[in-house]
């Protein structure tokens, strides 16, 4: 990957669920875990509901490279049922050369996209957007492409979440 910008890369899928339904699920951060395809997230910080632009969310994070961390998320994108979307920040790192990014934002965004689709159904496009993050992070995710299989995969379980009977 060259060091130049990079377009955004979104995944979709055409749910059976009404659009609020699964904007209740994106929006409660403890859920995150329940839908979360990269395997990375191990559980919300605190509870949080988003309600609008500005509202902060914490998860606490695990990779194999990074060890144990904790991501904040500052939602930049909201519209209630239609759209909500945050940039990422690392508020904690067990290893000491990460502990260095704490608090920086690294200018990438995670987004969904809602949409109606027909009765009792939503299509849900999620993006993942680096364009605008340093050339060491679009080469560490291949310009997005590393997350394109974690996506596919997150839509499938937020699916199969809506379609949980605990979940009313």
């Amino acid at each position: 990957m060259t060091d130049q910008t990079c377009p955004p890369v979104s995944v979709s899928r055409k749910i059976e669920a009404p659009a609020e339904k699964l904007f209740g699920i994106l929006a409660h951060s403890a859920r995150h875990p329940l839908i979360d395809g990269s395997g990375m997230l191990r559980e919300a910080s605190s509870d949080v509901v988003v309600s609008g632009v500005g509202d902060v969310f914490a998860m606490k994070m695990h990779n194999d490279e990074m060890g144990d961390y904790e991501m904040s998320n500052e939602v930049v994108e909201y519209e209630l049922n239609r759209r909500i979307g945050w940039e990422p920040f690392m508020t904690a790192a067990t290893r000491e050369e990460d502990q260095v990014s704490i608090g920086d934002k690294a200018g990438h965004r995670w987004s969904y996209e809602l949409v109606p689709a027909g009765s009792g159904f939503t299509l849900v496009t999620e993006t993942y957007d680096c364009s605008r993050s340093p050339a060491w992070l679009r080469r560490a995710v291949r310009g997005g492409d590393r997350w394109m299989a974690s996506m596919t995969e997150t839509l499938a379980k937020l699916a199969a979440l809506a379609r949980s009977e605990t979940l009313v």
